[in-house]
């Protein structure tokens, strides 16, 4: 039976990094995230079709959740050199183009498997989009089928409603009161 993530710690990582713009690489580590929420998702592989469109989607509202005191990193069980040309690629060859958060390699899988959406017959993750909280509770998640990509709005929804401190009801939306 799977284990529970909402409303306990997130699981700890550390993993390797390429920048947005693809120049950079570096680490991260869930502790570089404490004081600030993260919205911390799961894609299966770079060079795919549904992918991109999930993470332009999220690099184009990066500054609604900057204005929400929320970073964003992506992940995939891919490396950082594979990262780096998929950003470094030119859209209309099937690339990424430069995004605005990092995106981080899960090679070993760990990660992907610590969160419970890795796939492991075929050694990919799940579309799993998860929302910690500055403290380190793991607060949302979603998990997708991987031929189904998920909604920025509804993220941005959700967040907000984690945020407000209160009881939201059922499609509770910014400016509504809490229960």
């Amino acid at each position: 039976m799977a284990e529970r993530l909402v409303g306990k710690p997130a699981p700890d990582f550390t993993m390797e990094t390429v920048t947005g713009d693809g120049k950079d690489f570096g680490k991260v580590s869930l502790s570089d995230y404490r004081g600030k929420w993260l919205v911390f998702f799961f894609y299966p592989l770079d060079f795919t079709f549904v992918c991109p469109t999930e993470i332009t989607a999220l690099s184009d509202a990066a500054a609604d959740f900057t204005a929400l005191d929320t970073e964003i990193l992506g992940v995939s069980i891919d490396s950082v050199h594979s990262h780096k040309a998929w950003i470094t690629t030119p859209k209309d060859s099937n690339g990424l183009g430069p995004i605005n958060f990092p995106l981080a390699s899960d090679i070993t899988k760990k990660v992907a498997s610590d969160y419970g959406i890795l796939i492991e017959e075929e050694g990919i993750a799940l579309r799993g989009l998860f929302i910690i909280d500055p403290d380190g509770e793991l607060k949302y998640q979603v998990v997708n089928h991987n031929d189904v990509g998920r909604s920025v709005e509804e993220t941005l929804r959700v967040l907000q409603a984690l945020q407000s401190g209160g009881l939201c009801a059922m499609n509770w939306k910014p400016g509504d009161k809490n229960l």
